[in-house]
């Protein structure tokens, strides 16, 4: 990673709702990466390259949001994973709280890119709990 996108990144964390446009979108899908992520406690280096390459899908002509997105991601993946004020339960509550707020990022679930993370699932558990956010997602839809 360039050492000026490392440096902005630090930068934009600390003050993200002011300087990324659109942050609100871009932290609702990183939400949903994270939670297809953080359910499976075997995550590897290969879920965040899959993030990487979705985000790129995503933002197909912006390098710098995708890598923010999959930056954020991680961000939230670690929050979990360290206990540090998030757990798969809060981040599926406030996904819902962002879709009461905000209804139109209901376009911005898209189940087909989620269901990419199974591929990477090892575990027959962590496999059936994904299906099912992806399920509870499709309907929240």
């Amino acid at each position: 990673m360039r050492l000026s996108f490392r440096i902005k990144h630090h930068f934009f964390r600390a003050f993200r709702e002011f300087f990324v446009h659109h942050h609100g979108s871009l932290e609702f899908r990183a939400k949903l990466f994270a939670l297809m992520i953080a359910v499976d406690q075997d995550a590897t280096l290969q879920h965040f390259i899959l993030t990487r390459q979705l985000a790129q899908e995503i933002y197909k002509d912006d390098e710098d949001r995708a890598t923010l997105l999959m930056l954020t991601t991680k961000e939230l993946v670690q929050k979990v994973k360290d206990h540090n004020g998030l757990d798969v339960d809060k981040l599926i509550a406030n996904i819902q709280k962002n879709l009461k707020i905000v209804p139109r990022y209901h376009k911005k679930i898209d189940t087909n890119l989620l269901k990419r993370f199974l591929e990477l699932t090892i575990d027959k558990d962590t496999l059936s709990y994904q299906e099912n956010i992806i399920s509870f997602l499709d309907n929240l839809k």
